[in-house]
């Protein structure tokens, strides 16, 4: 398999202005969101990093076996006018809080290219210390190997653009006192997790007197480049090898004719660690004149070539992977704020937290009013039926007057048609109506009452214990008016002439309307149940953080709950109030309906004797007979008298009764108290309440967590970094 080669012409005008774009990306703190093109150097301990790094970077390299790399390290070179180093040190992942400080505060004052190569040793020390590094045996604290990152930042105007990463050796047996098998396992995760990268150039150090056939590197390379297209393999030490069949075998693998790689191998002299600083890299490199080396293309050996093509190969990685870093970038950005906007507005100061609540009880009451005036098109949560409050009041408060027009009395009276029992209050029969109580319409669909579940109120039943009352079944009156009047007024009559009293009409009224109490509270118990999921679920709807969310609604529940009994006890008075005093009326209603049962009664009586004349040229007539009016009217006992004058009485009282108490109930209890009066409990969560919180009570309901406070901070910094990432890109 031949080497892919780089043309030396290719991109000479792009790839150092996009390799440009890179590093301000990587200046600008983008890396630590997005992966960048960058290249790691892999290899065994004792495989030649260190020397190779050297000569790459000017950079003086521990390069004996008691000083080999513990961490990984990030060398950045750039093109500047001003030539400057700046060291700091990136915590690992796993790194606590109190190391992440101490870490962070390692910034040695900047220096020049020089004076960092002669203090480099003396900053290694440095770094050790604060990172921990246990560096022989004698020590006793500390670690042998740390995810912590030294961070190198080289820039001058000879500087080239490039990025390499220096990770420790991959090694497989512990040092007895020194590493340990989970060192082992540290090292492997820390180079597979750059070598994973896909935008990540894999420089494979490979000893020139080792078989490439038995190092592992390689095959771990392939494990994450399984095309071969960013894995590059380096030989170095080649004076070490002494025998002339191990040179052909070297140069057999650079020239790919045994364990090819697409981009090939390269072979580089490095100082070794026994060479001085007289090092003399232009005649150490003399060697590849000679044979067998001088075999192999000028452009596969050699420091200067393998650096050149470094630069090619990081610029032809970057441009490959360009539109998937604005992919990235604009992905992360669309997540970054989709995670701010879920933390809401930033809730630190007083002034924010109660602006912050102002905004949600605005928007709570708007819900409130569009709910109650049926704007079910200016909230997508009207797409839920427990939302559209007015119209399911509306509803259960029809059924509440079909229901209380038709079983609100005990015993039906004279000439009310029965409701058959299968059949549904309010629905019309052999084409009658109700009776005279009412005439109801008949109930549709459309116009059932909503029932989301009665003591099932989004997880608040135990909330309204004691408020609301069970569901109650009420059965339909009961036929024998008649008879149950007489015997009321059997018991009850006095020494008296023949005649009734008020008390006796009183009591027939009392117990005629027992089932009052209970029809009322069912239906405002239901009210109540609709209110209170209404509000609950707005406060779910509009406040997406759950601990403000429960801190507004443990703050208002006490005044929702008294306001929610204040309209249970005015409810109950009026039931007493209706139910408990002299039935009496100023509507003259009453005394029509009296008068039209009395007429409907002695109409029926005459119905047997009446007859239809013509007279010439005129419709016909109804006649009867005066005496028959004056026996129909005459032929009866005290008592009967008594009993019918009581009956048709409360028939004309309890019609009057009714609807004013149905209204009454409406207007001062469900309007009044609970829908839209100032004391409804709808009317809590407002702008008024907020306004009342003092600086404590605003903090505990809606100030941040330090938690929060972090998360919102970490995010606006990612935020703005990746910003800036799209304006670097976009010129």
């Amino acid at each position: 398999m031949a080497s892919k080669k780089l043309d030396p012409h290719a991109s000479l005008l792009t790839n150092p202005e996009l390799l440009s774009k890179i590093d301000q990306l990587r200046e600008n703190n983008v890396g630590q969101h997005v992966p960048l093109p960058q290249l790691v150097v892999v290899g065994d301990q004792s495989s030649g990093k260190s020397s190779l790094l050297e000569s790459l970077t000017g950079i003086p390299f521990p390069r004996n076996l008691e000083l080999c790399t513990r961490y990984a390290t990030q060398i950045t070179s750039r093109r500047d006018r001003d030539a400057k180093v700046d060291v700091s040190i990136i915590p690992g992942p796993n790194a606590s809080d109190q190391h992440k400080g101490q870490l962070r505060k390692y910034h040695p004052p900047g220096m020049s290219p020089d004076e960092f190569r002669a203090k480099f040793p003396q900053i290694l020390e440095e770094v050790n210390k604060i990172m921990g590094i246990r560096m022989n045996t004698s020590d006793t604290g500390g670690s042998v190997f740390s995810e912590d990152v030294l961070k190198i930042e080289i820039s001058g105007p000879t500087e080239d653009y490039l990025t390499l990463i220096d990770v420790p050796g991959i090694f497989r047996t512990p040092t007895e006192g020194l590493t340990t098998k989970q060192d082992v396992a540290l090292v492997r995760r820390m180079v597979q997790g750059y070598m994973k990268d896909s935008r990540t150039v894999i420089l494979a150090v490979l000893p020139s007197n080792v078989d490439p056939a038995t190092q592992e590197i390689l095959t771990m390379a392939e494990e994450y480049d399984k095309q071969g297209e960013r894995t590059l393999g380096v030989f170095t030490k080649p004076d070490l090898v002494t025998e002339n069949s191990a040179k052909l075998a070297a140069c057999n693998v650079v020239l790919g004719k045994k364990r090819p790689l697409a981009l090939g191998y390269y072979v580089v002299r490095n100082r070794g660690p026994d060479e001085n600083d007289e090092f003399d890299k232009g005649s150490a490199e003399g060697m590849f004149s000679e044979n067998p080396w001088n075999s192999l293309p000028k452009d596969r050996v050699g420091i200067r070539a393998l650096r050149t093509c470094l630069g090619q190969l990081l610029g032809h990685i970057a441009q490959r992977e360009l539109p998937a870093m604005r992919k990235d970038i604009r992905m992360q950005l669309a997540q970054c704020s989709q995670e701010l906007n879920s933390l809401g507005a930033p809730r630190q100061s007083e002034n924010e937290q109660r602006a912050y609540l102002f905004s949600l009880s605005r928007q709570f009451h708007d819900l409130v009013q569009n709910a109650l005036e049926t704007q079910y098109n200016r909230h997508a949560v009207f797409s839920q039926q427990k939302f559209r409050l007015a119209t399911n009041v509306a509803n259960l408060t029809n059924a509440f007057n079909n229901d209380f027009a038709t079983k609100s009395h005990m015993y039906y009276f004279e000439g009310e048609k029965p409701i058959p029992k299968n059949k549904v209050v309010g629905e019309k029969t052999d084409g009658q109506s109700g009776g005279k109580l009412g005439n109801p319409s008949t109930t549709t669909a459309a116009q059932k009452p909503y029932d989301g579940g009665w003591h099932d109120v989004d997880g608040q039943s135990l909330f309204l214990d004691g408020i609301i009352g069970e569901k109650p079944c009420i059965e339909l009156p009961k036929l024998g008016i008649i008879n149950w009047i007489q015997k009321l007024h059997v018991e009850s009559r006095g020494l008296g002439l023949g005649t009734f009293d008020n008390a006796l009409i009183s009591n027939v009224f009392r117990e005629q309307s027992e089932k009052w109490n209970a029809m009322t509270m069912g239906f405002l118990s239901e009210t109540i149940v609709m209110i209170h999921r209404f509000i609950y679920g707005a406060l779910f709807e509009l406040c997406a953080n759950t601990r403000v969310r429960e801190n507004i609604w443990s703050s208002i529940a006490d005044e929702v709950r008294n306001r929610y009994n204040a309209a249970m006890e005015h409810a109950a008075f009026l039931v007493s109030i209706e139910r408990g005093q002299n039935p009496y009326t100023l509507n003259h209603y009453f005394n029509e309906n009296l008068q039209k049962s009395r007429g409907d009664r002695i109409a029926e009586l005459l119905e047997g004797n009446v007859r239809y004349e013509t007279p010439y040229g005129k419709t016909a007539m109804v006649v009867v007979n005066l005496e028959d009016v004056r026996a129909a009217t005459s032929n009866k006992s005290n008592m009967q008298q008594s009993i019918e004058d009581v009956h048709d009485s409360l028939c004309a009282f309890y019609k009057v009764s009714t609807k004013r108490f149905v209204d009454t109930v409406y207007q001062q209890v469900v309007q009044g108290l609970l829908l839209t009066g100032p004391k409804s409990p709808l009317a809590v969560f407002d702008q008024d309440w907020v306004l009342s919180l003092g600086a404590g009570e605003l903090e505990m309901i809606a100030g941040e967590l330090v938690a929060v406070k972090e998360q919102r901070t970490v995010l606006q910094k990612k935020m703005k970094d990746l910003e800036v990432a799209m304006q670097i890109l976009k010129k």
